[in-house]
Protein backbone atom coordinates (compact mmCIF):
# COMPACT_ATOMS: atom_id res chain seq x y z
CA UNK A 1 0.00 0.00 0.00
CA UNK A 2 1.55 3.31 -1.09
CA UNK A 3 1.58 6.15 1.43
CA UNK A 4 -0.21 9.30 0.36
CA UNK A 5 2.09 12.32 0.03
CA UNK A 6 0.95 15.46 1.83
CA UNK A 7 1.79 18.76 0.18
CA UNK A 8 1.17 22.21 1.69
CA UNK A 9 2.33 25.28 -0.24
CA UNK A 10 3.75 28.05 1.96
CA UNK A 11 5.21 30.57 -0.51
CA UNK A 12 5.30 30.86 -4.29
CA UNK A 13 7.62 33.02 -6.42
CA UNK A 14 5.54 34.00 -9.46
CA UNK A 15 8.03 36.74 -10.33
CA UNK A 16 10.70 34.11 -11.07
CA UNK A 17 8.65 32.73 -13.97
CA UNK A 18 8.23 36.27 -15.31
CA UNK A 19 11.92 37.21 -15.07
CA UNK A 20 13.59 33.91 -15.99
CA UNK A 21 13.39 30.90 -18.30
CA UNK A 22 13.33 27.95 -15.87
CA UNK A 23 15.48 25.17 -17.37
CA UNK A 24 15.47 22.63 -14.54
CA UNK A 25 13.92 22.22 -11.07
CA UNK A 26 15.38 20.71 -7.90
CA UNK A 27 13.78 19.90 -4.55
CA UNK A 28 15.95 20.76 -1.55
CA UNK A 29 15.56 20.57 2.17
CA UNK A 30 16.14 23.70 4.21
CA UNK A 31 18.00 23.97 7.52
CA UNK A 32 15.71 25.77 9.98
CA UNK A 33 16.12 26.63 13.68
CA UNK A 34 13.53 26.33 16.43
CA UNK A 35 10.52 28.53 15.94
CA UNK A 36 11.13 29.10 12.20
CA UNK A 37 9.33 25.84 11.44
CA UNK A 38 6.24 26.94 13.40
CA UNK A 39 6.26 30.28 11.61
CA UNK A 40 6.53 28.50 8.23
CA UNK A 41 3.60 26.23 9.11
CA UNK A 42 1.53 29.38 9.69
CA UNK A 43 2.47 30.54 6.17
CA UNK A 44 4.67 33.45 7.29
CA UNK A 45 7.31 33.30 4.59
CA UNK A 46 8.35 35.37 1.58
CA UNK A 47 10.83 34.48 -1.19
CA UNK A 48 10.13 37.40 -3.55
CA UNK A 49 13.52 39.08 -3.08
CA UNK A 50 15.56 35.96 -2.33
CA UNK A 51 18.39 34.40 -4.31
CA UNK A 52 20.63 31.34 -4.07
CA UNK A 53 24.43 31.06 -4.03
CA UNK A 54 26.80 28.11 -3.98
CA UNK A 55 29.75 28.73 -1.65
CA UNK A 56 32.50 26.18 -0.92
CA UNK A 57 30.40 23.20 -1.95
CA UNK A 58 27.29 24.23 0.01
CA UNK A 59 24.08 25.90 -1.18
CA UNK A 60 22.67 28.92 0.69
CA UNK A 61 19.49 30.96 0.27
CA UNK A 62 19.73 34.69 0.93
CA UNK A 63 16.79 37.02 1.60
CA UNK A 64 14.22 34.33 2.42
CA UNK A 65 12.07 36.15 4.98
CA UNK A 66 10.60 33.91 7.69
CA UNK A 67 8.62 36.14 10.08
CA UNK A 68 9.39 35.69 13.78
CA UNK A 69 6.98 33.38 15.62
CA UNK A 70 4.69 35.47 17.88
CA UNK A 71 4.76 33.07 20.82
CA UNK A 72 8.48 32.43 20.54
CA UNK A 73 10.25 35.19 22.59
CA UNK A 74 14.05 34.62 22.93
CA UNK A 75 14.24 31.61 20.64
CA UNK A 76 13.34 33.63 17.52
CA UNK A 77 16.10 34.01 14.94
CA UNK A 78 16.78 36.91 12.57
CA UNK A 79 14.00 36.75 9.91
CA UNK A 80 16.42 37.40 7.01
CA UNK A 81 19.31 35.18 8.14
CA UNK A 82 21.10 33.08 5.52
CA UNK A 83 19.70 29.54 5.45
CA UNK A 84 21.52 26.45 4.23
CA UNK A 85 19.80 24.29 1.61
CA UNK A 86 20.26 20.55 1.87
CA UNK A 87 21.27 18.77 -1.34
CA UNK A 88 23.38 15.78 -2.35
CA UNK A 89 27.04 16.49 -3.18
CA UNK A 90 26.72 15.28 -6.79
CA UNK A 91 23.69 17.56 -7.36
CA UNK A 92 25.66 20.52 -5.96
CA UNK A 93 28.64 19.71 -8.21
CA UNK A 94 26.36 19.47 -11.25
CA UNK A 95 24.70 22.82 -10.40
CA UNK A 96 28.08 24.48 -9.80
CA UNK A 97 29.16 23.49 -13.31
CA UNK A 98 25.94 24.79 -14.85
CA UNK A 99 25.98 28.08 -12.91
CA UNK A 100 29.58 28.64 -14.07
CA UNK A 101 28.18 28.67 -17.65
CA UNK A 102 27.14 32.01 -19.11
CA UNK A 103 23.83 33.42 -17.93
CA UNK A 104 22.66 30.68 -15.55
CA UNK A 105 21.51 31.41 -12.01
CA UNK A 106 19.62 29.67 -9.21
CA UNK A 107 16.24 31.06 -8.09
CA UNK A 108 13.84 29.84 -5.41
CA UNK A 109 10.47 28.92 -6.95
CA UNK A 110 8.40 27.80 -3.97
CA UNK A 111 8.50 26.81 -0.30
CA UNK A 112 6.27 23.97 0.84
CA UNK A 113 5.85 21.14 3.31
CA UNK A 114 6.08 17.61 1.94
CA UNK A 115 5.31 14.81 4.40
CA UNK A 116 5.93 17.20 7.30
CA UNK A 117 9.33 18.41 6.10
CA UNK A 118 10.04 21.93 4.85
CA UNK A 119 11.25 21.95 1.23
CA UNK A 120 12.40 24.65 -1.17
CA UNK A 121 12.02 24.11 -4.91
CA UNK A 122 14.85 25.84 -6.74
CA UNK A 123 15.15 26.41 -10.45
CA UNK A 124 18.16 26.57 -12.72
CA UNK A 125 17.27 29.67 -14.70
CA UNK A 126 18.44 31.89 -17.52
CA UNK A 127 17.51 35.58 -17.42
CA UNK A 128 14.88 36.92 -19.82
CA UNK A 129 15.44 40.02 -21.89
CA UNK A 130 12.80 42.75 -21.99
CA UNK A 131 11.53 41.64 -25.41
CA UNK A 132 11.07 38.06 -24.08
CA UNK A 133 8.90 39.38 -21.25
CA UNK A 134 6.83 41.43 -23.73
CA UNK A 135 6.37 38.37 -25.95
CA UNK A 136 5.15 36.33 -22.94
CA UNK A 137 2.64 39.03 -21.98
CA UNK A 138 1.38 39.24 -25.59
CA UNK A 139 0.96 35.44 -25.72
CA UNK A 140 -0.97 35.49 -22.42
CA UNK A 141 -3.28 38.23 -23.72
CA UNK A 142 -3.83 36.31 -26.95
CA UNK A 143 -4.77 33.14 -25.05
CA UNK A 144 -7.14 35.10 -22.80
CA UNK A 145 -8.88 36.65 -25.84
CA UNK A 146 -9.17 33.25 -27.57
CA UNK A 147 -10.71 31.73 -24.43
CA UNK A 148 -13.19 34.60 -24.16
CA UNK A 149 -14.24 34.14 -27.82
CA UNK A 150 -14.53 30.38 -27.34
CA UNK A 151 -16.82 30.90 -24.32
CA UNK A 152 -19.02 33.38 -26.17
CA UNK A 153 -19.29 31.05 -29.19
CA UNK A 154 -20.23 28.04 -27.07
CA UNK A 155 -22.79 29.87 -24.97
CA UNK A 156 -24.56 31.52 -27.93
Amino acid sequence: MAEKETFKLVANNKKAYHDFFIEDKYETGVELHGTEVKSLRMGKCSIKESFIRIESGEVFIYGMHVSPYEKGNIFNKDPLRVKKLLMHKQEIRKLTGQVAEKGYTLVPLQVYFKNGRAKVEIGLAKGKKLYDKRADIAKKDQNREAEKEFKIRNLG
